[in-house]
């Protein structure tokens, strides 16, 4: 492996909202707005980013999250007068996708998804490529799975990406195991990277315009990063996945622990993978 330095995050010197201080409701460009579900945490961050794509005379809404009814209320202002005519889902996880059947039906929307179970019977199942019109506009389908099988984000005619949670506007998305996949999310992000986005908005967090492909670059720059911390600790003797976690994320909130450890196990599944280490009966990892 080639040794790497920890990367700096070029949003540190971005002059971006707070935590916390993300307007609820906002008109990002001309065809773009964004409503924001009131459900932060610890991992929705300031909570979920819904998007409302502007046509001549009808919309697109992307990831509408909760069914909440101040939240509905609110992207039915960014709406206004339109017909919204499709409900776009980035992946299957609940603050993404709940209230995709139930709006559908209240809005005469159809749904788009990578998978039948989030589109429903009655959707639209969506392919790399896929495009989805509206009036005056229309949205591309990019594949990006890893975070979850499923995975879509979508390119706009600007040259902007909607990117779900493969890229977030806070911090680095959690890549899960067994549901995740680091190489496959590593192979997208190198793929949303190619697409040269003249934005990035994200489902978590405030949007990326100043320099999305140096973000995408220290994305990949930190996760070969971390697979270097969790072999440098694997020199000093075979290890567990609880016990790497401790090590290099000691310098984090133990409240984030478990969501480490996930991530963690992606990345040692990834390099076990590529042959770099093994795994015991036990769930004793060791390098090759």
């Amino acid at each position: 492996m080639t040794r790497v330095e920890q990367p700096a995050d070029p949003r540190l010197d971005w002059d971006l909202p707070a935590f916390g201080q993300l307007p609820r409701e906002a008109r990002l460009d001309a065809l773009l707005s964004r409503v924001l579900a009131p459900n932060a945490g610890m991992m929705s961050l300031d909570g979920t980013n819904t998007y409302v794509i502007h046509g001549d005379g009808e919309t697109a809404v992307v990831d509408p999250g909760p069914p909440d009814p101040e939240h509905l209320a609110g992207v039915q202002r960014a709406i206004g007068d339109a017909t919204c005519r499709w409900i776009l889902v980035t992946h299957h996880h609940l603050d993404h996708a709940e209230a995709a059947q139930p709006w559908a039906q209240r809005l005469g929307a159809r749904i788009c998804a990578a998978g039948p179970d989030v589109a429903g019977p009655d959707g639209r199942v969506l392919a790399d490529g896929d495009r989805v019109a509206l009036n005056g506009t229309s949205l591309t389908a990019v594949a990006t799975p890893g975070h979850t099988s499923d995975h879509l984000a979508f390119r706009l005619e600007s040259g902007a990406v909607l990117t779900g949670d493969h890229i977030l506007g806070r911090g680095t998305s959690v890549v899960t195991y067994p549901e995740g996949d680091l190489r496959a999310y590593l192979e997208s992000l190198r793929r949303v990277l190619g697409l040269d986005p003249s934005a990035v908005y994200p489902g978590h967090g405030p949007e990326l315009r100043d320099d999305p492909t140096a973000v995408i670059e220290y994305y990949l720059a930190h996760r070969l990063f971390r697979e270097q911390q969790i072999a440098e600790v694997l020199q000093s003797g075979p290890s567990d996945v609880k016990a790497i976690v401790a090590r290099v994320y000691a310098d984090v909130d133990p409240a984030l622990h478990p969501a480490a450890e996930q991530s963690t196990r992606a990345a040692v599944e990834k390099m076990r993978a590529e042959e770099a280490v093994v795994i015991d009966a036990h769930d004793i990892v060791s390098l090759t």
